[in-house]
């Protein structure tokens, strides 16, 4: 059995990342107001987080495509090393966004 938690914790990372300071995260927190129930909207902060939330959630699940796709084509019936490095690499590379938000605003 290989130790898979250096690789999620590098996929969460990025997540993370990416739910907190990716440009679509405002983008998601109005879509959101239409589809959550009242108590979520009370305050803002709220609503900040939610959106927060779904974002690096829809990052992580469109990252694992790549991954899951690999391993269909290769016909693994586990993830293996190489498929987990393309789940972090399609994360990473979904959060470029939000990495680029971080250096403009460090500037």
């Amino acid at each position: 059995m290989m130790d898979r938690q250096p690789y999620l914790i590098g996929i969460l990372a990025f997540g993370i990342l990416s739910g907190l300071f990716s440009p679509l995260t405002p983008i998601m927190g109005l879509w959101l107001r239409n589809f959550l129930p009242a108590f979520f909207l009370a305050t803002p902060a709220v609503l900040v987080l939610v959106a927060a939330l779904f974002t690096a959630t829809i990052v992580i699940m469109v990252a694992g495509i790549p991954a899951a796709l690999y391993e269909r084509i290769a016909g693994q019936a586990e993830s293996t090393p190489a498929s987990l490095w393309i789940w972090v690499a399609a994360t990473g590379l979904l959060s470029l966004p939000a990495v680029v938000t971080v250096i403009q605003v460090v500037r």
